[in-house]
């Protein structure tokens, strides 16, 4: 969508190998590749996805958001590009740059 004049430039189709953004439950935030979609009479309809990393999730289908076909997404992703970060992932990253730091300070 153009946000000077409102006009859709492209639509992606909900389809396996779409590159989809989660925006609610646990995994909002997350950017993956859809793989499968349960489908449950009566109930909520579950989606499989896998994110650049390799790591496998599933969520509710009415948290997805479809932002692209394929690998690439057609939006500029922030930081990161929706990967998930584990615990110890993100404190041996803040370790090591307080590391680095000291060791600049001490030249």
């Amino acid at each position: 969508m153009n946000l000077a004049d409102g006009t859709i430039q492209s639509v992606f189709k909900f389809q396996n190998g779409a590159t989809v953004l989660l925006i609610g439950g646990n995994n909002i935030g997350r950017v993956g590749t859809l793989q499968h979609v349960e489908r449950h009479i009566g109930t909520y309809d579950i989606a499989h996805f896998k994110d650049a990393r390799g790591n496998s999730f599933a969520t509710r289908l009415n948290f997805v958001l479809v932002i692209g076909d394929g690998k690439t997404p057609a939006i500029s992703l922030p930081k990161g590009a929706g990967v998930r970060v584990t615990l110890a992932e993100e404190r041996d990253a803040r370790l090591a740059s307080t590391a680095h730091e000291e060791a600049d300070d001490d030249e």
